[in-house]
C-alpha cells in the first residue's frame, strides 16, 4: 500500500483529499503546518507528499519543500495552491517539486499526479538499488586488463552527455556499466530509467516509451507517463535495444533527433532532456546489413561503443568476484561466508561460463548456502557445475498427462515450465540462447517465464 502525507492548513482539504485517497487504497496521514509535516516524515517516510504552498507557521510551503529535498530527496513532492503565481511555480520547480496543482483540486487531477509521482518514486528506488549493485566498495569488480580498460572508458565518457552503446554477452554486467556511466555523470542525482526492450510486447512499445492518454486505445483507462518523460533530465537506459522492431526503431529515432515525444493519443509535443545509453548482446552492424536494424539509428546510438568482456576472457578476476559475491551474500543474509580453497578457485577459473558473471553469482550463492562457514573445495564445485557444459541439474521428468485430477491447462503449463527450465539450463541462463533453442523470440520467452513464475534473471 502506497503512503501519502498531506500538509495543508485547511481542515476541509485534508479531510476531503484524505477520504479520496483512502477510498483508492492509499495510506494517508496529514499535518496542518510544515514543522509537523517534517516530523511526520521523520516518523515514517511517505511515498509522496502533497504540500500546500501557503501554509502558515514557522515554515511556509517553499521552506518546507526545501527541507524535504534535503532530508528525503527521493520522495516526490506535489505542491498545491489557489493563489500561486507563475513565479511561485517556477521557484517550487527549481526547488525540486514534482508537480504543481491549482485549487480547487479535482479528484482526477490529484489521482493522476499521484500515479505519476509514484512511478517516479519507483524509478528512483530502482536507481538506488542499481547504485548499491555496483559493488560493496562502490566500484566494478576485477583488475584484469579487460576490466581496467572498461573502467577507464567509463571514467572518460561518464562526464559527457554522449550516447553510449554497450555490447557484450548476456550476463556480463552491461546494466552495471550503464549505471556506472549514469552515476559518474552530472545527472547522477536525476532519474536512471531502464527499459528492457526485449520484454515489451511489440504493440505496447510506443506506450511504454512515450506514454499514452486516457482512452488512446482499448484498455487505456488512465493516462500513462512514458519512460522518456520519467527519465527527463536523467539517463534512459535502453537494454536489449537490438530487439526493437523496425517501426519502434523509427519512432525512437525521431524522439532522439527531435528531443521531444508525443504520448499515444495526444497531439502535444513534449520536450525531453535525456541521455541515451543502450545495450545489446546482438551484433547490430550485422543486423544493419541484414536489414533488421536501421542504419541511421545505429549511428545515433553508437556514438561511443563500450564492449564488456565475457567472463572467460577475464579468468584472473574470478577470485575477486567470488569474494565479492560471498561478501554480498553474507551482508544480505547474515550467514557466515565459506572459505574457498585454491583448488576450487582454480576450477572455477577454468570453466567456460556460458552465463558469465550472472551464472558465477548464482553458483557462489548456492555453494555459500550449502557450505555455510565451511570450506568449499574442488569436489563441491564439481557437484554443481558440469565442466563439459552448464550447471548440473537433476533432470525433471515431464509430467504424466494421465495423472488423476490433472487438468489439461495444468499439464500443459507443467510441460512448458520444464521445457523452458531445461533450455535455460542448457544455455547457462542466457535468455537469448534459450530462446534460440526453443525457436521463439525473447519477448515471447519473457512473457511465458513471467506467467509460469520462472525467475527472469535479466530484470
Amino acid at each position: 500500500m502506497s503512503s501519502v502525507l498531506i500538509v495543508d492548513d485547511e481542515p476541509n482539504i485534508r479531510r476531503m483529499v484524505g477520504a479520496l485517497l483512502a477510498s483508492e487504497g492509499y495510506e494517508v496521514r496529514d499535518a496542518a503546518e510544515g514543522t509537523v509535516g517534517l516530523a511526520r516524515v521523520a516518523e515514517s517516510c511517505p511515498d509522496v507528499v502533497l504540500l500546500d504552498l501557503m501554509i502558515p507557521g514557522e515554515l511556509d510551503g517553499l521552506a518546507t519543500l526545501a527541507r524535504l529535498r534535503e532530508t528525503v530527496p527521493d520522495v516526490p513532492v506535489i505542491m498545491m495552491s489557489g493563489k500561486a503565481g507563475l513565479s511561485d511555480a517556477v521557484k517550487a520547480t527549481k526547488l525540486g517539486a514534482f508537480n504543481f496543482l491549482e485549487k480547487p483540486l479535482s479528484p482526477e487531477g490529484v489521482l493522476l499526479a499521484l500515479a505519476s509521482a509514484l512511478e517516479l518514486r519507483r524509478v528512483r528506488r530502482e536507481a538506488r538499488t542499481l547504485r548499491e549493485d555496483l559493488g560493496l566498495a562502490g566500484e566494478m569488480i576485477g583488475t584484469s586488463p579487460a576490466m581496467t580498460h572498461v573502467r577507464e572508458m567509463i571514467a572518460r565518457i561518464a562526464p559527457t552527455d554522449a550516447r553510449v552503446l554497450i555490447t557484450g554477452d548476456s550476463g556480463t554486467g552491461k546494466e552495471l556499466v550503464a549505471a556506472a556511466i549514469h552515476f559518474g555523470s552530472a545527472r547522477r542525482d536525476r532519474p536512471f530509467v531502464r527499459v528492457n526492450c526485449a520484454a515489451i510486447p511489440r504493440d505496447l512499445v510506443e506506450s511504454e516509451m512515450f506514454g499514452h492518454e486516457k482512452g488512446a486505445f482499448t484498455g487505456a483507462t488512465d493516462r500513462r507517463i512514458g519512460r522518456f518523460e520519467l527519465a527527463h533530465t536523467g539517463t534512459l537506459f535502453l537494454d536489449e535495444v537490438g530487439d526493437l522492431g523496425l517501426e519502434a526503431q523509427a519512432k525512437l529515432l525521431r524522439a532522439i533527433e527531435a528531443q521531444e515525444i508525443e504520448r499515444v493519443g495526444g497531439g502535444k509535443p513534449i520536450r525531453v532532456d535525456v541521455r541515451i545509453v543502450s545495450a545489446t548482446n546482438r551484433d547490430l552492424a550485422r543486423a544493419v546489413a541484414d536489414g533488421a536494424f536501421r542504419e541511421d539509428l545505429f549511428f545515433r546510438l553508437n556514438v561511443i561503443p563500450v564492449e564488456v568482456p565475457a567472463l572467460q576472457e577475464r579468468p584472473g578476476d574470478i577470485p575477486e568476484l567470488v569474494a565479492h559475491f560471498s561478501a554480498m551474500h553474507h551482508a544480505r543474509t547474515g550467514r557466515r561466508a565459506p572459505k574457498w580453497t585454491p583448488a576450487a578457485l582454480s576450477l572455477l577459473a577454468s570453466y567456460r561460463w556460458p552465463g558469465n558473471v550472472r551464472e558465477l553469482a548464482n553458483i557462489v550463492e548456492r555453494l555459500a548456502i550449502l557450505h555455510e562457514g565451511g570450506d568449499v573445495d574442488e569436489r563441491h564445485v564439481r557437484s554443481v557445475i558440469n565442466m563439459d557444459g552448464g550447471i548440473r541439474r537433476a533432470e525433471e521428468p515431464l509430467p504424466d498427462a494421465f495423472a488423476p485430477d490433472q487438468s489439461l491447462t495444468d499439464t500443459l503449463d507443467a510441460h512448458e515450465r520444464i521445457l523452458i527450465v531445461r533450455a535455460l539450463s542448457a544455455a547457462g541462463g542466457n535468455i537469448a540462447e534459450a530462446s534460440r533453442r526453443l525457436k521463439t523470440d525473447r519477448a515471447n520467452l519473457y512473457r511465458r517465464m513471467r506467467r509460469l513464475g520462472i525467475p527472469v534473471g535479466d530484470e
